[in-house]
């Protein structure tokens, strides 16, 4: 079995650049209709799929990526610099584990988060 994440979008190119660059992922050819793949370079990892939509974002995530690093604060600032934004001002801490909630472009939630030591 190989688990897919699909994540809707409307700026198929936009969200893929963020995506791509933030996970360290490589586009997979050409949007196909209104979908565009990331996959891990190394080939180890989930899928990403993009799915174009054409109504916007509305509300919380039902589902949402934790990416896990050992360094928090870091890695919030360079997913920042790639286009992210703050949902938090100050990390969540939380039975050991530490994260920020940031956005990506089109407003999906997404956590960077570093678990107890």
């Amino acid at each position: 079995m190989h688990v897919v994440t699909v994540l809707d979008c409307h700026d198929l190119g936009r969200v893929a650049e963020f995506w791509a660059a933030a996970l360290g992922y490589r586009i997979e050819g050409e949007p196909v209709g209104r979908y565009l793949s990331l996959v891990p370079h190394t080939g180890d990892g989930p899928d990403l799929l993009l799915q174009r939509v054409p109504e916007p974002k509305a509300g919380k995530n039902r589902m949402h990526l934790d990416l896990r690093v050992a360094d928090v604060d870091a890695e919030v600032d360079r997913l920042v610099a790639l286009g992210a934004r703050r949902q938090t001002a100050e990390p969540v801490e939380e039975a050991g584990w530490s994260w920020h909630v940031l956005t990506d472009p089109e407003g999906n939630e997404f956590c960077v988060l570093r678990p107890p030591s």
